[in-house]
């Protein structure tokens, strides 16, 4: 970079340079915690953005981790300041974290506006705290690095390689088909998380994190590395020395997250095997990034982009360390090849082409090659019809082959408890040519969009030997669940979707190669329902609650709140310090 900032030019130096009362004051409240002159003269001012906690298992390591970032920073000539935001704990979260993930995005972005901040380094990685944190970094547009958490250690019970999720909800099946008793179900539960780290499967966090990498976002192949690994902490001390060099050489999101590398990043989710749910936050992320991105968008690049990444769930054996042993995420972008633009800007510094020039695949079972993709096409597939007029979402890649195209009387369950007793009800009439359907289980009816999507299998039909059906909700599943499961149903049926018109009988019709899905409702008896229809009370009256479903978009927009999108008003401007 050849314009480089100035001291002078430093944001944090609004603070801390003029000789007056208020900065004064912020230099001596900076002194009241050990800072002196050599800490905020000349020397950019680091966020190391944090989201450990003691109730997150996924982020466990990144209060250590941090350390390591602030060296980097202290060692390229930074001053690093830690500063903690909303944990995103996955598995602890009531009812959902994908409640929480706009809030977290809203704290991380008045966090950075209202301290005097130069770059940041953003530490996450489960799930919902990867688009959290772009999110808001992206909406402040200051110099940024996401750090990945990186996956946990391969799960191991009695000899098996477990994959985290996937096999809970296989092993689960068993369990309640009567298969296996409780100490192999006990088993399986202290073996499948032996680490810190997030999921091991690409579910969701290793498919964001993935993503990010793909961006540009992180360090080249950051997002491969798992975190117990030596080469994490390396990868953490990395960032710290890079930020730095970013805030001197202004290289903001804004020249990073291009339309062009927003192509690269769907078809990195795609070729990966990617999580459905991120679908939603691609579109969330993008829209911060002020790139226009639809359903429509995501299906087209699908089409082209065959699966490559042999991890599970959309795989059968392989795990995300075996994917770092393979090369990781750069030798898979080097496989990609043409099918992405090499030429975009990385936060290295570097064009993409650069960062995965000298990448190399050491296993093509785990990394496919573009000649023998684990799956033909992309994983997700959006689904359209008269019960999904602005989409659904589904995953061929990781279902039964056979349910391609279905047609089946539904079983509608307006609730997860209602729906627990269907499933739990051995004696259920059913057959496996049924559509289980869940509805107000979306943004608003959740509430907060719940992974009630992933609907176990039936006993009715477990006994029978079967292990998938067609289900479908307005919820979201786990990144690391499998089966002909659509998700997303848009618009919900708690808003009056057309899924909240459909009656236990009635025939849906899906059709993945086409992309349709129908119920074989005439539009004259569906208006008649609507009549009919009632609007169920507000999940909330007061709170975060409240804001959020005043405030909070459907599924097919990214389910982000109405004014965060760059649509929405004038960017706010710096504020007033003097």
């Amino acid at each position: 970079m050849t314009n480089r900032k100035t001291p002078e030019q430093l944001r944090s130096a609004r603070w801390f340079a003029p000789d007056d009362l208020r900065s004064m004051g912020h230099r001596s409240r900076a002194m009241q915690m050990g800072w002196d002159d050599e800490d905020w003269t000349g020397k950019p001012v680091i966020a190391v953005i944090n989201t450990w906690s003691d109730l997150s298992p996924c982020h466990h390591h990144l209060r250590d981790r941090a350390e390591f970032v602030k060296q980097g920073v202290l060692q390229a000539g930074g001053h690093p300041v830690e500063m903690p935001v909303h944990s995103f704990s996955e598995q602890l979260l009531k009812p959902t974290s994908m409640l929480y993930r706009n809030m977290g995005a809203l704290e991380v972005e008045e966090t950075l506006r209202s301290h005097p901040i130069d770059g940041a380094v953003l530490l996450g990685g489960c799930d919902k705290s990867t688009p959290a944190l772009v999110m808001g970094a992206v909406s402040m547009g200051l110099p940024f690095i996401f750090m990945p958490a990186g996956a946990m250690l391969r799960g191991n019970y009695a000899g098996q390689k477990l994959g985290s999720g996937t096999d809970v909800w296989k092993y689960w099946d068993e369990r309640r088909a009567g298969t296996i008793g409780k100490e192999e179900w006990m088993g399986v539960q202290g073996g499948i998380a032996r680490s810190y780290g997030t999921c091991m499967t690409m579910g969701t966090a290793s498919t964001m994190m993935s993503i990010a990498d793909g961006w540009g976002l992180t360090l080249p192949g950051a997002s491969s590395i798992p975190a117990p690994d030596a080469g994490h902490k390396r990868m953490a001390k990395s960032c710290g020395r890079r930020i730095v060099d970013m805030v001197w050489e202004d290289l903001t999101p804004d020249k990073i997250m291009t339309e062009a590398s927003t192509r690269n990043a769907v078809t990195v989710a795609m070729a990966t095997g990617c999580s459905t749910n991120a679908i939603i936050h691609l579109i969330a992320m993008a829209r911060r990034a002020g790139v226009p991105l639809g359903l429509d968008d995501l299906d087209a690049i699908g089409h082209t982009t065959p699966v490559l990444a042999n991890i599970r769930p959309s795989g059968k054996e392989y795990l995300m360390e075996d994917f770092f042993y393979a090369g990781g995420l750069p030798a898979l972008m080097k496989e990609l090849g043409n099918k992405l633009d090499l030429s975009v800007m990385t936060v290295s510094g570097k064009t993409l082409g650069e960062t995965i020039e000298s990448a190399v695949n050491y296993n093509d079972d785990v990394i496919r090659p573009l000649s023998n993709p684990l799956y033909h096409e992309g994983s997700l597939a959006v689904l359209r019809g008269n019960l999904a007029p602005d989409g659904a979402v589904i995953k061929p890649a990781a279902m039964d082959p056979k349910f391609q195209t279905h047609s089946g009387p539904c079983i509608v369950a307006d609730s997860y408890a209602e729906l627990k007793e269907i499933i739990n009800d051995e004696d259920y009439p059913m057959t496996p040519d049924h559509v289980l359907v869940l509805r107000n289980a979306g943004p608003q009816g959740g509430p907060g969009m719940p992974e009630w999507g992933m609907i176990p299998m039936p006993k009715a039909l477990l006994k029978q030997g079967h292990r998938d059906m067609v289900r479908l909700s307005d919820a979201r599943m786990s990144g690391t669940s499998y089966g002909a499961c659509v998700l997303h149903v848009a618009p919900e049926a708690f808003i009056g979707g057309p899924l909240a018109l459909i009656r236990t009988g009635d025939v849906i019709d899906m059709d993945i190669p086409n992309r349709r899905l129908n119920v074989q409702v005439s539009d004259a008896e569906m208006a008649e329902r609507r009549a009919a229809w009632t609007a169920p009370e507000p999940r909330f009256e007061r709170g975060y609650g409240y804001v959020f479903t005043k405030h909070v978009e459907q599924a097919d927009k990214g389910c982000d709140f109405d004014f965060l999108t760059t649509e929405f008003g004038r960017p706010v401007p710096e504020p007033e310090i003097n």
